[in-house]
């Protein structure tokens, strides 16, 4: 059974995709950008706007009844690993203990000119 997830706490989709997908106890949460759901901005800086995308993931897992407890893999993708020490001290915060799995990458460029972007895998 596939389910679809849609929350107004976290920014629409900018394209042809669901914000999340729940199927057979597991829910797909596409990559999160740093934008305000309520404002449309995007605050500045790696730190904001790591703390930004996982309040939208967080937005999402609660939408679907998750809880990061329930993460089990996160993507961050960054467009200048020089910021990989900040994010990961934000990112640290939100996963003090039983920490996901997770990979790093640099990309060259995000959508809306974002530093930060995070997708995330929860199980139930």
């Amino acid at each position: 059974m596939r389910k679809i997830i849609n929350t107004s706490n976290a920014p629409k989709a900018v394209g042809p995709y669901s914000q999340a997908v729940e199927a057979n106890g597991t829910l797909y949460i596409s990559g999160q950008l740093p934008v305000d759901p309520l404002t449309g901005a995007m605050p500045e800086g790696i730190e904001a706007q790591t703390r930004q995308c996982l309040q939208n993931v967080i937005a999402i897992l609660e939408a679907a009844n998750y809880s990061l407890s329930d993460v089990v893999k996160s993507v961050v993708l960054l467009t200048d690993m020089a910021d990989f020490q900040a994010m990961n001290q934000v990112y640290a915060t939100y996963y003090a203990e039983n920490q996901p799995a997770r990979v790093c990458y640099q990309v060259a460029k995000l959508p809306l000119g974002a530093l930060v972007e995070i997708e995330t895998i929860a199980v139930q």
